[in-house]
């Protein structure tokens, strides 16, 4: 009983997050709540609150499966993404490969953003506390320190992270456009670490 309850509980899982991909394609992120992913997904709502706990939750956790894939490539992957190359081609590579991340999945993106604002419990953890962010923040300051020690490799981390999420950025990522956001990056990047 306890292994078929398991079994369940993986394809509830997986129907839920592939709902909630669908619905995003399909529809603006506001309109993706979690009564239409439970209605599409063929579970109860109460069922998507017990797995997820919330929208944000739920909307984490997509975003999570979506940039496991990249942090595969960061830590073992050929460079210039994953290890081997120069520090700033690094930067350059995993900020492109961000940028194109984030253009195929604006809506996901905007839906994340919208359920942060929009969150009912201040217990939830902000978007700096996320596993994936945190990960991503690490690997950012890390490279820089290497190239640069007498700068705050931290904080502009966070403020190239940051850029992410300024609206007209968000607005050009739903868009599909990556490529200038990228180009930017590598300038920025390449200016940051010559010193």
């Amino acid at each position: 009983m306890e292994r078929r309850e398991r079994a369940d509980a993986v394809r509830n899982r997986q129907a839920i997050l592939r709902a909630a991909e669908e619905l995003l394609r399909l529809h603006p992120p506001e309109q993706v709540s979690v009564e239409r992913v439970a209605v599409a997904a063929g579970v109860g709502k109460t069922t998507v609150f017990h797995r997820f706990g919330s929208r944000t939750s739920l909307m984490r956790e997509l975003m999570q499966e979506r940039a496991h894939e990249m942090e595969l490539a960061v830590t073992a992957g050929p460079p210039p993404l994953g290890p081997g190359a120069d520090p700033a081609e690094r930067l350059v590579a995993f900020f492109a490969a961000v940028a194109e991340l984030a253009a195929r999945n604006g809506n996901l993106l905007a839906a994340h953003e919208h359920a942060m604002l929009t969150r009912r419990s201040a217990a939830e953890q902000p978007r700096e506390a996320n596993p994936t962010y945190l990960f991503w923040h690490r690997h950012v300051s890390g490279l820089i320190a290497q190239v640069r020690p007498d700068v705050d490799a931290e904080q502009i981390a966070h403020m190239l992270l940051g850029v992410l999420h300024m609206e007209p950025i968000a607005s050009e990522l739903r868009a599909g456009e990556h490529k200038r956001l990228a180009a930017s990056y590598a300038d920025m990047i390449r200016g940051l670490l010559k010193g």
